[in-house]
């Protein structure tokens, strides 16, 4: 068997596993403290009302597998195709602007500088050909991605903070990857960052707040940036084992955090000071990533939020009505 076919057997092995009642991945010692010990439970309907409208159509379910978006702040919402091995722009209208190859392009995320980064080799189809990231301009009217670290595996999920360093999420790694402006890794930070399956990556002042996807018991980390070894779980949302809702992205938005399920197809509202969380829409088909759409024509950051899923869906969630999670 070849390298590739071994890494996609490999991929689609556990996310079986996954999908049929969650992987027993272990966990860091120190991400069994939680800062929220109470709460540990079953998230229930959250007090807004929200609905969901189609802004891209999808095709065949995990064929045609929307990984990841994020927008540029300059009216084009960007997302990784993860199957189809492209980067594609759309206008707010949902007409295609832009698209070029990239290889399993993952997380996607804009720098402090303007520019636009993706993570490429995610796709275990492409694992052999390497894996980092790539940046590209967003004003350009052909982007020409540029490789800017190479020599990566495992990667998934991405966040940038304000000095430009990078932070790599790994689902079967134990550590969240920290790699410096210049291309060097910082081993220390990442060895002090132990949090194994991390998936999802939001910053958020000074914290990196990751989604795991591979605990059963769906936790979600605070990771302080200037202290990764103090790292704490603010929330667990599956109290059964065999109910794990193998957590995807995660975005901030009007101060909670809103997660995806991928397994449940649910957005979960959480409130990061409390943990208290609620589910904010269900029903949905495998949401992979959710972005508040920034710069982006009349679309509203405070009342809507634009999510990718594996069914190749791109949809829009308009939030009707304010609410904390409970």
């Amino acid at each position: 068997m070849t390298r590739r076919r071994r890494a996609a057997a490999t991929a689609v092995g556990l996310l079986s596993v996954l999908l049929a009642g969650g992987a027993h991945a272990p966990v860091a010692a120190s991400e069994a403290r939680s800062s929220n010990p109470s709460a540990t439970t079953e998230p229930r309907p959250c007090a807004e009302r929200a609905s969901v409208e189609v802004f891209r159509k999808g095709g065949v379910p995990l064929l045609d597998w929307r990984e990841n978006l994020e927008f540029d702040g300059r009216g084009t919402l960007w997302v990784s195709h993860i199957t189809r091995h492209r980067v594609e722009g759309y206008a707010p209208d949902g007409t295609l602007r832009a698209s070029f190859p990239v290889n399993g392009p993952g997380g996607l995320r804009r720098g402090p500088d303007g520019m636009m980064y993706v993570n490429y080799g995610v796709n275990p189809l492409t694992s052999g050909l390497g894996a980092g990231i790539m940046r590209f301009d967003p004003t350009s009217a052909r982007p020409e991605p540029v490789r800017v670290v190479t020599g990566l595996s495992g990667i998934n999920g991405l966040a940038i903070d304000v000095d430009g360093n990078f932070y790599l999420s790994r689902e079967l790694s134990t550590g969240v990857l920290k790699i410096r402006p210049d291309g060097t890794k910082d081993e220390r930070w990442t060895r002090a960052a132990n949090v194994f399956g991390a998936n999802g990556l939001e910053i958020v002042g000074d914290d990196l707040y990751a989604s795991v996807i591979t605990s059963t018991a769906s936790p979600v980390v605070r990771i302080p940036l200037n202290d990764p070894a103090a790292h704490t779980t603010v929330t667990e949302l599956s109290p059964n084992p065999l109910d794990a809702k193998l957590l995807d992205d995660l975005a901030h938005v009007d101060g909670d955090l809103v997660v995806a399920s991928f397994r449940d197809g649910e957005l979960i509202r959480v409130d990061p000071a409390t943990g208290r969380s609620c589910v904010l829409v269900s029903g949905l088909r495998m949401p992979s990533s959710v972005r508040v759409p920034l710069g982006f024509g009349d679309h509203e950051p405070r009342r809507e939020l634009f999510v990718a899923e594996a069914s190749g869906r791109i949809v829009k969630v308009t939030i009707h009505s304010g609410g904390a999670a409970r």
